[in-house]
């Protein structure tokens, strides 16, 4: 295998012609024939450059509405041949076909198409063909030739010609073929799952391509052992934590992003609503309120647990302005995400160097569809996003007591909390804000048990009479399987009760919250989230 290969002609089709001119201009510098197609040998001699048509070089003509161009013996046997191999070398002077030793190919438009909303029949007129063959191909054959799908990789191409007296080498080939096969792999999955998808209407596909370019490393996993990184989906989804502006602060980690992505969907719930604060630890919530701005509602989620608040994450969903900023300020926290940021409160944040501020933009539906991806030993478990949603028409009092409108609101609440906390959950909520909040027991009565400790020590922590639970709603992701939850959460003071309801013994349940004057409410809808 030779190192050094002399580029002496290159083909050029591109459907992306960012930097193509600059590109041109230096292979021409060192005396590269130019090859190209349609639009591309257009650009290129209004550039002011000499161009052979493949239609000159193959001796037939672009047809089929340009379908069929590049699909030809000369084009293929200039870029597959063996330059070291005599047979290959014997067909190639048989045959006339000359060496191509560069090939520059950007593919249809299928994504952009796709996302444009498009007919079908324009998006099928956007499946690339000749180009995926000839990118294939220039990559197989990576030996001899170089290989260019996107053009970020231009700058690399000019500098090795350059330092090479027009030559690239096997090491940037290799790199460039490693980038071209996952350019193709991306691209036939992007169709395939447009097929699958959009165009038959499947949920779960027969084969499900997954496809993702590498947004950047982490400095590690959920522990320093591990290793982890951040990738980008190649068809494009709500902006989010993956895509928001880092405006400050440390290199964000595995944990600080997930944790991020935690709250974000969960104040996301919240998008439509008055002033929302979050926060978050080890990605479950630890205090939710809602208040007529984000300094109160601030003020109010980090009442519910001041000690879990320690270290988390905080997401809102309005604008930070500066006093709320000065406010969060006061304890150590991780990462703040906002839909944005005011020059006050940029300037509070920019003290505490650490901090991660995360800008979002719009933030994202909590309504809208997708596929949840968890990976197991020998395979994947695949499910819709649970984008469930309930409203009071959907609830069913089961209860001699009706609950008040006021209960009402704190019930959906902490119902709206309790399906972005780990189960077994179980939130109180009052006027507003989270009271107390259980994650992730393995029986449902300590959930509610600690829940109600927690709101307990809030209490002592805040100087208040009483917790916060007393006169609560308290939700609970699934039903309860025996009266004792529910009998722990009449214990600490709640006064009504919104579960989904569908236990053998919910006639138990029932009487318990009877004989306790409790009212209670069935969503027929469980958020278990594991």
């Amino acid at each position: 295998m030779t190192d050094l290969i002399p580029v002496r002609r290159a083909l050029l089709s591109v459907s992306d012609k960012a930097g193509l001119a600059e590109l041109a201009a230096a292979l021409v510098k060192h005396g590269v024939e130019l090859v190209s197609t349609g639009g591309t040998a257009k650009a290129l001699r209004e550039a002011g450059h000499d161009v052979l048509d493949v239609s000159d070089l193959t001796g037939f003509p672009e047809m089929m509405d340009g379908r069929v161009k590049t699909l030809h013996p000369t084009v293929h046997g200039g870029i597959l041949a063996v330059r070291d191999d005599a047979a290959h070398v014997a067909s190639m002077e048989e045959h006339g076909i000359g060496a191509i030793d560069l090939v520059v190919v950007n593919l249809y438009p299928f994504l952009k198409t796709m996302m444009s909303g498009a007919d079908r029949d324009t998006i099928i007129e956007n499946i690339d063909i000749g180009g995926p063959a000839m990118v294939r191909s220039a990559a197989k054959n990576h030996a001899f030739v170089g290989i260019v799908t996107e053009p970020e990789d231009y700058a690399a191409v000019i500098a090795e010609m350059d330092a090479n007296h027009g030559a690239t080498t096997i090491a940037l080939r290799r790199r460039l073929a490693a980038t071209a096969f996952a350019h193709t792999a991306n691209y036939d999955g992007t169709i395939a799952r447009w097929f699958a998808i959009a165009d038959q209407g499947k949920t779960f596909p027969d084969t499900l391509p997954l496809t993702a370019k590498l947004a950047n490393e982490l400095r590690y996993g959920e522990n320093p052992h591990q290793k982890a990184a951040l990738y980008i989906p190649a068809v494009p989804g709500p902006r989010g934590i993956a895509g928001a502006e880092q405006v400050q602060g440390k290199e964000l980690s595995y944990n600080n992003i997930n944790d991020a992505d935690a709250a974000l969907e969960l104040v996301a719930e919240f998008r439509e609503a008055e002033p929302t604060c979050v926060i978050v630890k080890h990605a479950n919530p630890c205090g939710v309120a809602v208040a007529q701005d984000p300094l109160h509602a601030y003020q109010q989620a980090f009442k519910t647990d001041p000690t879990s608040a320690f270290g988390g994450i905080i997401a809102v969903n309005r604008p930070l302005d500066g006093a709320t900023a000065e406010l969060i300020s006061g304890i150590f926290t991780e990462v703040v995400c906002a839909p944005d940021a005011d020059a006050d409160a940029r300037a509070v944040f920019a003290k505490k160097k650490n901090l991660r501020l995360l800008l979002t933009g719009e933030l994202p539906d909590p309504a809208r569809g997708g596929l949840m991806l968890k990976g197991i030993t020998g395979g994947w478990l695949a499910q819709s996003r649970d984008n469930g949603r309930i409203t009071r028409a959907d609830l069913k009092v089961v209860t001699e007591r009706a609950p008040s409108g006021e209960e009402l609101t704190d019930a959906l609440f902490a119902w709206t909390v309790a399906k972005h906390v780990k189960s077994n959950a179980i939130v109180y909520a009052k006027g507003g804000s989270t009271a107390g909040i259980g994650a992730g027991q393995m029986n449902r009565r300590d959930s509610a048990r600690i829940a109600a400790v927690k709101a307990r020590e809030a209490a002592e922590s805040h100087g208040w009479a009483q917790p916060r639970t007393v006169g609560s709603a308290v939700a609970s992701d699934a039903f309860f399987p025996f009266a004792d939850g529910l009998l722990a959460a009449v214990e600490a003071g709640a006064t009504c009760v919104i579960q989904p309801g569908g236990s053998i013994r919910d006639d138990e349940v029932i009487a318990a919250a009877n004989e306790a004057g409790l009212a209670m409410v069935f969503t027929g809808m469980r958020h278990f989230r594991h």
